[in-house]
């Protein structure tokens, strides 16, 4: 097992190989793989953020500000992304119809197409983790990825000072497809 130092109030404590760094790695797996992908379909690269914005909003998420609290960034920064990717054509920003004074986010025509092929290079991406690490794994880690894990771990914990940054919220169960 790997170990590494995380440092808590001036001492260096063993994290060993906690499931946080492990979700993260094969976040940056997934994500540099879907990227490699589009670039060689003809897209070009997008950022992470902007690629974290384009799964929220296929998971339904549409407003700007759900869509900077589950990414974790300020609404001052989810609003200049969301002008640079409507500049790029991959989103447009429209009237919320049940709320006239508030804006939602969806596909363009462009960005939909992107999101085909991101689809497409995703089931590839999962095939070839299939064939490295066993298919039946990678069912196995889905279902327990997909399963609800319950409210959040000290959800109701005093509330931080005020650093600008979004709190966190529930996140909402997701449902696997088979």
């Amino acid at each position: 097992m790997r170990t590494s130092a995380w440092c808590t109030e001036g001492r260096v404590a063993d994290r060993g190989d906690y499931l946080m760094r492990g979700l993260l790695h094969a976040f940056y797996w997934c994500d540099e793989g879907l990227q490699n992908s589009l670039r060689a379909a003809g897209y070009p690269g997008v950022s992470r953020t902007k690629s974290m914005i384009m799964v929220n909003i296929s998971d339904g998420i549409t407003r700007p500000s759900d869509l900077a609290r589950n990414i974790g960034i300020s609404r001052q920064a989810i609003q200049q992304t969301l002008v640079d990717m409507e500049r790029e054509g991959l989103v447009s920003l429209v009237v919320d119809p049940n709320d006239g004074r508030a804006k939602i986010v969806k596909f363009s025509r462009r960005g939909t197409g992107i999101g085909k092929a991101a689809n497409k290079a995703l089931a590839e991406i999962e095939a070839e983790l299939g064939r490295r690490i066993g298919t039946k794994a990678v069912k196995q880690l889905k279902k327990i990825l997909f399963t609800d894990w319950g409210p959040v771990v000290n959800a109701d914990a005093a509330p931080r000072e005020n650093t600008g940054e979004p709190r966190a919220r529930p996140v909402r169960a997701r449902k696997v497809r088979s």
